[in-house]
């Protein structure tokens, strides 16, 4: 059992943990990057039971991104802009408080928003507890994993060197993908407007509570993702392969399933403004991952893509009838696709979104304002007492 340090060590413990963080990587512009989300930002490796699954197998928590040579997915690319190492998944944590200098990643392959286990390979649906031991993790659980983590911290340090250190990280938050791969697309032809409409906002309305929740526990600056064209992705097109779903766009998208995500994207960006003002002393920022995905899209050539609708790593139609099943699956030059499997954008994508978003050049994904604006030495929250 932790014991609290006493009023002496605790300053002292917290400066161990910057200037350890400051000697892992070069000069980091904030202490710490705490992420939660799906497969955007986590590949499949941080599940309880993942040592019993070194190489994917049988692991039904693994995604096929982790079949790609580097799977630099945008949070990693974001640490590295930072200064920060790589974070580490939650489960790769010793319980120490040297695991928590740069972060961790609460992240899950497959994780919804809502707390609703995914479906199987047979399409059946697991419990709730045996999906969390197999790593699917909703948001609620990865929330809790978060909060736990502050407790931790707070031991450590003491509340008051605890509350800076949250305060003065960053909170990444990216889901929403699978809440529609799995609950609503399935039976989307049979969905009204407004039935998306209600979906969309029963989605938003969790992501603003657990945004509420860190900040209840000191969290100041928060990035939350909107979810990408799901309608241009592989797996999608090959759905509405030889079907009567209209495809538009050269049959890069399929168009009634991105107007979906757009009216979600739409919600989301609408209630984080509010929030923000609610919430004035946090920076909240929205990232449009689907007008920088559409932007690659559109006009792929000039940013240097010449396959924009097949899956590197997949087979049949688009590449979205079977899924990346081993690395000798995957095409000889992902940097020229667009996609790596069947949802997941390639490491080239995700280099470019990076980019936009931490510079908000050429293209400003992210509102009110870049996330290096965010992390910059002269953008800092106050704290009760003030400036810190």
């Amino acid at each position: 059992m932790m014991r609290k340090c006493g009023p002496w060590r605790a300053p002292l413990l917290l400066h161990l943990v910057l200037s350890a963080a400051a000697a892992a990587a070069a000069s980091p512009v904030v202490p710490a990057l705490f992420i939660l989300g799906d497969s955007s930002v986590n590949c499949g490796d941080n599940t309880f039971l993942r040592f019993l699954f070194r190489d994917g197998g049988d692991d039904p928590s693994y995604s096929h991104s982790c079949l790609r040579p580097h799977a630099h997915l945008v949070p990693d690319l974001l640490a590295e802009k930072m200064g920060l190492p790589k974070i580490p998944p939650f489960y790769a944590g010793n319980g120490t408080i040297q695991g928590l200098l740069s972060g961790l990643n609460f992240g899950s392959s497959k994780a919804t928003i809502l707390n609703t286990p995914p479906a199987n390979i047979n399409g059946t649906t697991t419990t709730t507890t045996s999906s969390s031991i197999f790593g699917f993790q909703a948001l609620n659980q990865q929330l809790r994993q978060a909060i736990e983590t502050f407790q931790m911290l707070q031991l450590q340090l003491g509340l008051q060197n605890a509350r800076r250190f949250i305060q003065s990280s960053v909170f990444y938050l990216s889901l929403g993908k699978d809440d529609y791969i799995n609950l609503f697309f399935p039976n989307h032809r049979h969905h009204s407007s407004s039935a998306a409409a209600a979906f969309a906002r029963i989605l938003v309305n969790q992501i603003t509570q657990a945004i509420k929740d860190l900040y209840n526990a000191n969290a100041r600056k928060i990035i939350c993702v909107g979810i990408g064209p799901l309608g241009c992705a592989p797996r999608s097109l090959w759905e509405a392969y030889d079907s009567t779903t209209k495809i538009s766009g050269g049959n890069y998208c399929v168009k009634e399933m991105n107007e979906v995500i757009l009216e979600y994207n739409a919600i989301l960006s609408q209630h984080l403004y509010n929030l923000s003002l609610e919430l004035s002393d946090a920076q909240i920022i929205f990232c449009d991952v689907y007008q920088g995905m559409m932007e690659i899209i559109t006009r792929h050539a000039l940013h240097g893509f010449s396959n924009v609708n097949k899956a590197c790593c997949g087979f049949g139609p688009y590449g979205g009838m079977v899924g990346c099943l081993s690395k000798a699956m995957s095409c000889d030059a992902p940097s020229a696709h667009v996609w790596w499997d069947f949802y997941e954008p390639t490491d080239a994508v995700n280099s470019l979104l990076a980019d936009w978003a931490w510079t908000g050049q050429p293209f400003d994904i992210c509102q009110p304002m870049s996330i290096g604006d965010v992390c910059s030495p002269n953008n800092r929250v106050k704290d009760e007492q003030g400036l810190f």
